[in-house]
């Protein structure tokens, strides 16, 4: 990974540069930064710059063999530490490095720019969280403990820092502290009350900021040479998140289909329309189960915007005019009396179609019952 495949983040690439050709380099460092932002990404760019033997004054060189090495991240002085649990491969005391090979296929095919929700899914372990055990930390020490193979630093990266649990954090807390000579420790976070205060103030905190909207925009259109319409709009829903603007220009026809369906739902409530809504359930449940859910996602984004309009955070609405225009007309109806029964309705529906539960029924029922909180208005 290079600082030149990274999207934005134009300052903070800078400012990384100048501490290592400063000497500056701090021991311990927190990326900390909200999810989109490119923190893995940054974090392994200056992993690479660092041990470049051929580095330039705004890039490695990309050729070398520590270059190389790390852009397939299996350089030997680079050691990764990430939440894992059980699967069908390891079925108990899971740890890092047994599952190096899925790390590193999954790092490379998601370009860094990934989450846990992404890296869950990736393992196929469904609803079961990650830790990062003792194990891990035992293994991290026993590694740090030799001298560097080839490179001038030894490189731990410690992926989601959040997970890292009690006892492996203050097996640790000495090696943070007073690591060997030429020992780098790279942190990533999402959450900073997350993590352990322990292990957050023995690090220094690199803060990464959400990703400009115009950076991505840029991106878009040289990634994907779409039109500027559909990049714009891409960058304005991602707010910062560059997966998340990948996933929207790619879902654009979906967005879009879940907008209507929604808002024609929505409409056939408030008119009490109980004929055309049974239509509207049948033809939902042709669809198909993802389609479904996808859209109860999205009236559960509907209702959270109605959130924010009611307390004047227009603002941070990240919709295209037409959704936005939606979105304020019908705040109204989201008050505190029916959004918690609102947000049930959806998330139970979501959860009947996961258990295989009929569509045609479940919209029905899903829209009688909306009809009834539509017009308890406030």
């Amino acid at each position: 990974m290079q600082f030149s495949e990274i999207i934005g983040q134009d300052v903070l690439k800078q400012k990384l540069i100048q501490s290592v050709t400063e000497s500056r380099v701090s021991h311990a460092q927190m990326f900390l930064g909200p999810a989109g932002s490119g923190k893995l990404a940054l974090a392994l760019a200056y992993a690479t710059y660092i041990n470049c033997t051929g580095r330039r004054a705004d890039d490695s060189c990309g050729i070398c063999p520590s270059c190389v090495k790390m852009a397939r991240l299996t350089h030997p002085d680079l050691h990764f530490v990430f939440p894992t649990t059980t699967t069908k491969k390891v079925k108990k005391d899971p740890e890092s490095n047994l599952f190096l090979d899925e790390w590193r296929q999954f790092v490379l095919q998601e370009k860094a720019y990934t989450g846990l929700n992404a890296w869950y899914g990736f393992l196929g372990v469904e609803n079961k969280q990650g830790t990062i055990f003792t194990r891990d930390a035992t293994e991290l020490i026993r590694k740090l403990s030799f001298k560097a193979y080839e490179a001038e630093y030894k490189i731990a990266l410690i992926w989601m820092a959040e997970k890292i649990n009690a006892q492996a954090a203050n097996k640790m807390l000495k090696l943070l502290e007073e690591p060997p000579d030429k020992t780098l420790f790279l942190l990533i976070a999402e959450e900073q009350d997350q993590i352990l205060p322990t292990v957050r103030s023995r690090t220094y905190l690199v803060k990464v900021p959400r990703t400009n909207d115009s950076d991505i925009l840029d991106a878009l259109i040289s990634k994907y040479q779409c039109r500027e319409a559909e990049a714009r709009e891409a960058a304005l829903m991602a707010n910062g998140n560059w997966p998340e603007a990948i996933r929207i220009y790619e879902n654009n026809e979906d967005e879009k289909y879940n907008f209507q369906t929604f808002q024609q739902w929505m409409r056939l409530c408030f008119k009490s329309n109980v004929i055309e809504l049974t239509d509207f359930a049948l033809n939902i449940a042709g669809i198909g189960r993802e389609k479904q859910k996808a859209l109860l996602h999205y009236g559960l984004g509907v209702f959270r915007n109605g959130l924010l309009v009611n307390s004047r955070l227009h603002e941070l609405l990240r919709l295209t005019d037409d959704e936005k225009e939606f979105n304020i007309k019908f705040a109204p109806f989201v008050h505190p009396a029916v959004i918690v029964q609102m947000i049930r309705l959806m998330d139970e529906g979501i959860e009947h179609i996961e258990r295989n539960a009929h569509a045609g029924i479940l919209f029905t029922d899903i829209s009688l019952k909306m009809i009834k909180l539509l017009k308890n208005k406030s």
